[in-house]
């Protein structure tokens, strides 16, 4: 019997956790899923007696000691922050490790006794990163297998909302972890155009997008991540002219965030004084000067921002609530966190909503003196609220990425990002059989 031990149930998880549950007495599997709560798991572990959800906080040592050392395999599912700490227990007691998240410094420093033990830490095996890594060296691989040299890769990521789901005028709903959403961004974003080194800072972030055309589903503007750079290498791109990784977004979203950004309210370094009693309109205000002029306060906001009165920007801040007498009953709250509470109300999903994944991959490249361009498409759309298109394609890679490891398939030692074909081709393959397929053109 394989013992795998998930930490982390929360809403990501939820087609992972179907994944593990329907392979379980095929591949005589025992499972156990430790999260802070896991009381809505009782009805759906139920029918399986293979499988146990218990009460786990990450940061007791004796009790992740302890779940840990009786496993095969962990998949850690917690907030990023948390996965040092568990790859630390992992090396100690000989275990493998399996995340969807970006490799950290601490984890990465662990690689060379990681290897000595024989041990696989499989990190960035979800969505972005993971499914985008993997879509991406699949095609580079194919076209440098032909001789063909990449000149420029592009490649935009983002989990929206279908379009019988998209009702409301940011066409943006949570469908992850929302402090994410609220700090995304923050940082320089750095990448490469036309052989010149390129670097966005926050400031201007949300004003410096490009627009893009995904068949039968219209547009989409897509802002540059804090570093497109680190993937050259591992890539293969050393010298590429042109690299740029982003994320997606409806038009509209990116400039009217930019407003939220200008007045400070993404600001997550400090707390409010008095937030708990502070109004949001009264937020908005304490970052405007002092004005003498007996303007509106969306006036106000619009002459602060160098925009007209009317813009649709500002019509989108005004719809999230920003300028209404209603307290954000917080103690201590940073601005970003007395915004994420407003958004969470504004930007829920509600019963029966559907959501959407959107990756795109532009590529062009030079074969036997011929210029080319290639574009990869990729569109998942959820079930409901619960089987989400973010959860398919976070929880499916890391499921079968487990199934994989636990059959002997995966043999890579160290700190692995699935770039290698060995690793990429049978879990992009098994992905088709569950609707998440790329759609190429060649220009």
């Amino acid at each position: 019997m394989k013992r795998i031990l998930l930490l982390g149930a929360g809403r990501s998880a939820s087609v992972l956790i179907d994944y593990l549950l329907s392979n379980a007495s095929q591949h005589n599997w025992q499972i156990a899923i430790g999260d802070v709560s896991v009381h809505h798991l009782e009805t759906k572990l139920r029918p399986y007696p293979q499988t146990r959800a218990f009460a786990f906080d990450v940061q007791n040592q004796d009790q992740r000691i302890e779940e840990i050392a009786q496993v095969e395999v962990v998949i850690s599912m917690l907030p990023a922050l948390f996965h040092p700490l568990v790859a630390e227990t992992c090396l100690a007691l000989g275990k493998h490790l399996i995340t969807a998240s970006y490799v950290p410094p601490q984890i990465k420093a662990m690689e060379p006794e990681v290897k000595a033990k024989g041990l696989t830490f499989l990190m960035e095996c979800g969505l972005d990163p993971g499914i985008d890594h993997m879509s991406a060296m699949k095609i580079i691989h194919h076209i440098k297998g032909q001789g063909g040299t990449v000149t420029s890769f592009k490649s935009f990521t983002g989990g929206l909302m279908a379009p019988e789901s998209d009702t409301n005028p940011w066409h943006y709903k949570f469908t992850w972890n929302p402090r994410n959403v609220i700090l995304a961004g923050q940082g320089t974003a750095r990448y490469m155009e036309n052989g010149a080194y390129k670097y966005i800072p926050y400031q201007q972030l949300f004003r410096r997008t490009q627009t893009f055309q995904v068949d039968g589903f219209g547009a989409f503007d897509g802002y540059a991540n804090r570093d497109s750079l680190s993937y050259r290498d591992p890539y293969g791109l050393h010298k590429i002219p042109t690299m740029l990784r982003g994320t997606l977004r409806r038009p509209g979203y990116c400039q009217a965030w930019q407003v939220l950004v200008q007045l400070g309210l993404t600001d997550d370094s400090y707390p409010l004084e008095d937030s708990v009693n502070m109004t949001y309109r009264q937020l908005v205000e304490s970052f405007l000067p002092v004005s003498a002029d007996s303007l509106s306060l969306r006036e106000r906001v619009a002459h602060y921002v160098g925009l007209a009165p009317d813009a649709q920007e500002l019509q989108l801040v005004e719809w999230t609530g920003l300028f209404d007498e209603v307290p954000i009953g917080v103690e201590n709250a940073t601005p970003a966190q007395a915004l994420e509470k407003l958004l969470v109300q504004r930007w829920n999903l509600s019963p029966g909503d559907k959501d959407m994944i959107v990756m795109l991959h532009q590529f062009e490249y030079e074969l036997n003196g011929e210029q080319k361009k290639l574009t990869s498409s990729l569109v998942v759309l959820g079930d409901d609220e619960v089987q989400t298109a973010m959860a398919k394609t976070v929880g499916l890679p890391v499921g079968i990425a487990t199934k994989l490891l636990l059959e002997g398939k995966l043999t890579s030692t160290g700190v692995v990002v699935p770039l290698q074909a060995d690793l990429y081709e049978p879990i992009l393959t098994e992905l088709e059989q569950h609707g998440v397929t790329f759609t190429e053109k060649e220009e």
